[in-house]
């Protein structure tokens, strides 16, 4: 089963993982990281295929992917 990390220290809150990812893994929560920031979060977990999509688009290198 494949499933992603996301760092919310590296995380700026782009959601460009989110636009990106083809099963709409990613959303945003409303916590504020340490730069005040929204950050990424996975709000679906159980329908991440392990693509890496998110990943690659990252600005930040905020997440990691595990398959």
């Amino acid at each position: 089963m494949a499933r992603i990390e996301i760092n919310p220290k590296l995380c700026k809150g782009c959601l460009y993982c989110a636009d990106v990812c083809p099963k709409k893994v990613i959303g945003v929560t409303d916590a504020v990281n340490a730069k005040g920031f929204q950050y990424a979060v996975p709000l679906h977990p159980e329908n991440c295929v392990g693509c890496a999509m998110c990943a690659i688009m990252c600005p930040d290198a905020a997440i990691e992917v595990y398959k």
